[in-house]
Order: structure tokens, then sequence, then C-alpha cells
């Protein structure tokens, strides 16, 4: 682990899939993440719906917005129907932020807007896992 990472967050079993087209914004989310929470990288919607079955099942999906601009809103509630209880973060860059407002009608519950920072994206899984130390989900103009 490393200085600065609260144990207790470490260790309460909670998971989040990373869902992104996107190789480098995928690694980079893991990395963000990983020490205080167990993250997977997946390259599509299908790689999440079949690692999330039974035990596996994530807490937090972090989606990227090209899926939405591929596959449409809709996606939104087939995450939430295949993962029920699941939180949908949407991952946009600020020319997508329609798109993102879009998903946020359509359920989901937050939005995590380019460029990313590490202590943003702790704190906004923070609130959507509903733990200490959350932040404000959306911060769309």
């Amino acid at each position: 682990m490393q200085i600065g990472v609260e144990t207790a967050k470490a260790v309460d079993q909670r998971r989040v899939f990373v869902v992104d087209q996107d190789e480098i914004t995928r690694a980079a989310l893991q990395f963000m993440l990983h020490d205080e929470i167990e993250a997977h990288e997946l390259a599509t919607p299908e790689e999440a719906y079949a690692k999330g079955v039974d035990w596996l099942r994530p807490d937090v999906v972090l989606l990227g917005a090209a899926f939405l601009a591929e596959r449409g809103v809709g996606l939104v509630g087939d995450l939430l129907r295949t993962f029920p209880g699941v939180r949908v973060l949407i991952v946009c860059a600020k020319a997508e932020e329609a798109l993102a407002l879009q998903a946020l009608a359509a359920g989901a519950h937050g939005a995590l807007v380019k460029p990313l920072a590490l202590a943003d994206v702790r704190r906004k899984v923070d609130t959507v896992l509903g733990r200490a130390g959350g932040a404000a989900l959306v911060q769309l103009a």
C-alpha cells in the first residue's frame, strides 16, 4: 500500500469496473483506484457482463462516454438492470458533457470529467459508495 491510503477503504471489498475503449484511460483509472479498492479494467461492456457474474459483481462502473456515443444512453439502463444496485459514473471529456447529461437523465449517478485527477476520482468513487470523504458527483457546465 502507498502512503496516504486509508486501510479501512482498502479492505472493505468494494469493486469497480473501469469500462472504456481507451486503454490509457482504463489503465490510469485502475491505477488511481487500486490502492483503496478492487478495480478491474475492461475494454467493452460485454467483458463487464461476462466478468460480473455471481460474486464478481461491481459496486461501481466507470463507463467511457465513447460507448454512449456509439451505443446510446440505453447502455446505462442495461448496466443498471444487469448489476442491480450498481452505481454508474460516466468518464467524459469536456466536449462530451452533453452526452454525460443525457446519461444522467437515463440513470447514471455522476460524471468524471477529464482531465482526471487522483484525488477527484477517489473522492467521487467514495461518494457513490457512501464512504467518508465524498465529493460532488457532477461538475458539468
